[in-house]
């Protein structure tokens, strides 16, 4: 991460909503929309959820160590997905971290949840395409 352009690092400190991507026990993809934080200096992504939710159960499901997920954000023409492994934390010191990370991210302090847990990501590779993209001009004639 730390190794990308200012513009990439800045693209995921924006309001976006994200999609956070799991595997299933079965090998297809479980996709579903997740609001991201990213901590550049330890190299981790975080997401809140709740402990039931399918996003976790399919983390668990893997071998230790080789729960292989991505998250990408998109906004018109520039996007950034960043892949690694995630494992679940339940410490009730990591769940207040990842809160107060989404709140300064997204402006708003979630509603306190006793069933709150962090999927925090190793982020192995970062990609993407965050330069501006030019304006269309489109003509309509009536």
């Amino acid at each position: 991460m730390r190794d990308q352009a200012d513009s990439y690092l800045e693209f995921w400190r924006e309001y976006h909503l994200c999609t956070l991507t799991t595997v299933r026990p079965d090998g297809s993809p479980h996709v579903v929309p997740v609001g991201v934080t990213v901590d550049v200096d330890a190299g981790i992504a975080r997401v809140i959820t709740r402990k039931s939710s399918k996003k976790v159960a399919n983390i668990l499901a893997a071998p230790s160590g080789q729960a292989r997920v991505a998250v990408c954000q998109v906004d018109r023409g520039r996007w950034a997905t960043l892949e690694g492994t995630a494992k679940v934390r339940t410490h009730p010191d990591d769940v207040a971290d990842a809160v107060a990370r989404y709140s300064e991210r997204y402006g708003r302090t979630p509603t306190p949840n006793p069933e709150r847990v962090v999927i925090e990501i190793t982020i192995e590779r970062a990609m993407g395409n965050v330069d501006t993209p030019k304006p269309k001009i489109v003509n309509v004639t009536a």
